[in-house]
């Protein structure tokens, strides 16, 4: 029987599977692909402590349904998606090496030049579902850096670890990491 951490977010009662990253460190699983209730009221509680921003930015996957109904919500016409792959329309492309806690290998993110070009010194806000040991973070900054854009914040649904630490984030809840039986360790 896989264990389980009970979590109350934006409202809303949820319980994660607790999955082994090494033998000494087990996070808790949040996914927030396909729950709408979860999404929306995350969505809701982050843009009431969002800074002003001009546009949004996320990596992909997770990161997705959060960012659009964020900039759905608050009447965006346009957010950003850093990709794990360049796409054949994307042209002029920005690319940055990441490595984040829950892939097994170094990655690369991607950002279109077009894109790049509308974040030209412009405020943008810098959204996740988790944030963990911040390398997911540090590569959509350097991408918003190389494009000239400007930090205006940093947000996310759960900050797990070190990050729970960081006064530069805003974030709604705390994810604690675990031990291979289930007791959080931090």
């Amino acid at each position: 029987m896989m264990l389980t951490h009970k979590m109350t977010i934006a409202g809303c009662e949820r319980y994660l599977p607790i999955c082994r990253v090494t033998d000494d460190l087990y996070i808790g699983a949040f996914v927030i692909f396909g729950d709408v209730e979860l999404t929306v009221a995350c969505a809701t509680e982050l843009l009431k402590k969002a800074p002003e921003y001009d546009y949004m930015i996320t990596a992909e996957s997770k990161g997705i349904p959060l960012a659009y109904e964020m900039a759905r919500q608050a009447g965006d016409s346009k957010w950003f998606l850093a990709r794990k792959a360049p796409k054949l329309y994307m042209q002029n492309i920005f690319s940055v090496k990441v490595h984040s806690i829950t892939t097994a290998a170094e990655q690369t993110l991607y950002l279109d030049g077009a894109d790049a070009e509308m974040m030209k010194g412009k405020r943008i806000l810098i959204v996740d579902d988790v944030i963990s040991t911040g390398e997911s973070l540090r590569a959509i900054e350097e991408l918003v850096k190389q494009a000239g854009g400007i930090i205006a914040g940093r947000m996310a649904i759960l900050a797990e670890g070190d990050a729970q630490d960081r006064e530069d984030i805003q974030y709604l809840e705390k994810l604690p990491v675990f031990n291979a039986k289930g007791e959080i360790i931090g």
